[in-house]
């Protein structure tokens, strides 16, 4: 291995490392190690969260930084400069977290350079009680982001799911591209292939019926608001909304504790509406969520009930499963998501979850990419463990 291949990778261990490594890991070196200017940069945005070794003021980096809005702003925009969207994520966390860095929600001028992502769009609501009235509509703008680049993500292809799994054998001559059949198109025009063209000529195109019935299925969306669900919340409030924006579905969005809130009503105007009403935190009781929603459902064979949580029930855990079994044997289609995640990796009560599985009830962690092929399955009565299966996230759950 050459001498400067060392030099770097050595260069990486210091930054890893924090300064109290400098000088041992200068040892290695004939000329003593020497950051780049970007490496001293991105040593310092590290060193202001995690390098608790004393600077040439006496004290620790990080405590100067969270008391100075110019070292912050700048901080912001360092970390945003040389780092990847995920890692600016987990670093801004751990600075509102570890560090106590509230300037970075409290003062609008300090939350417009933060990055938007699901985590801050968590941390927001959780203390929506305090921040200040100058910085309210700041936040809003923050969740606004956040809940626009889901909905780009997820809307189209939750509607081409729910249309396609609702109308899959009801072909109509009315025109609209997010309703094309591509494999009944596809399938029916291999007859007209173009070999110079290399290119299929269809003949005509196949398109899925507009639904003109609408709620023919009932969607319920059940939510654990708990501090440790905050990512899943964010994408159940957005898909929530989506689901509710569709005619073919009659949606339901329910939120708990301890208590229940039915935010049916804000789910069908401003998803960040809805993630306003939401108070993260507090106990658990999934067992009266579970309760307050069997009044929704009047055609069990045409109802999807997804709930969302990790399963600490703090309720009466024996009536929660008495009640699933009830609702699994009347036909409702039951699915439990751990989690709703970009990890998708949930930590749960392993116990219950054996439980509701044994019911038929699949219980895992999925990610927002994988829930429009979820949702559709679902909707076409695809069995629902070997459904499951297929998406589930990377992570331990019950078989």
């Amino acid at each position: 291995m050459s001498k400067s291949i060392n030099v770097d990778q050595l260069g990486r261990w210091r930054m890893i490392l924090g300064k109290h490594s400098q000088d041992q890991l200068s040892s290695y070196c004939n000329d003593g190690l020497q950051l780049t200017s970007d490496q001293q940069l991105m040593d310092e945005a590290l060193a202001a969260i995690y390098d608790e070794t004393e600077g040439a003021s006496g004290g620790s980096r990080s405590a100067g930084l969270e008391k100075s809005s110019p070292r912050l702003a700048k901080w912001l925009g360092d970390i945003r400069t040389y780092f990847t969207e995920d890692v600016v994520a987990v670093i801004q966390q751990d600075a509102i977290e570890k560090k106590g860095m509230d300037q970075l929600l409290f003062e609008p001028e300090m939350l417009k350079n933060v990055q938007p992502n699901v985590q801050l769009v968590g941390t927001l609501m959780s203390l929506s009680g305090q921040i200040p009235e100058r910085t309210k509509e700041t936040a809003r703008m923050v969740v606004r982001a956040v809940v626009d680049k889901i909905k780009m993500t997820l809307e189209q292809k939750i509607r081409q799911a729910v249309i396609g799994a609702l109308n899959r054998n009801e072909h109509s001559p009315i025109p609209h591209v997010n309703s094309i059949d591509w494999k009944w198109t596809i399938g029916r025009n291999l007859k007209n292939y173009n070999a110079g063209l290399k290119r299929i000529i269809p003949e005509r195109v196949y398109f899925y019926s507009r639904a003109q019935r609408t709620n023919n299925w009932t969607v319920i969306v059940d939510m654990d608001q708990s501090g440790s669900m905050a990512d899943s919340v964010v994408y159940g409030a957005v898909v929530g909304s989506i689901f509710a924006s569709l005619p073919a579905l009659k949606t339901h969005v329910v939120a708990f504790d301890t208590e229940v809130v039915d935010l049916t009503e804000k789910c069908g105007d401003d998803p960040v509406d809805m993630l306003f009403g939401v108070q993260l935190g507090g106990g658990t009781d999934i067992n009266k969520s579970v309760a307050y929603c069997e009044q929704f459902i009047s055609e069990p064979g045409e109802t999807l009930f997804i709930l969302l949580t990790d399963l600490y029930e703090g309720g009466n855990q024996a009536q929660l499963v008495r009640r699933m079994q009830e609702m699994v044997a009347s036909g409702v289609r039951v699915l439990c998501l751990l989690a709703l995640s970009d990890s998708g990796i949930p930590s749960y009560d392993e116990g219950l979850a054996r439980k509701l599985t044994a019911l038929g009830i699949p219980c895992f962690g999925c990610t927002p990419g994988k829930l429009p092929e979820l949702v559709e399955g679902a909707l076409r009565g695809n069995d629902l463990q070997s459904l499951a299966d297929r998406v589930k996230s990377n992570s331990k759950t019950p078989s």
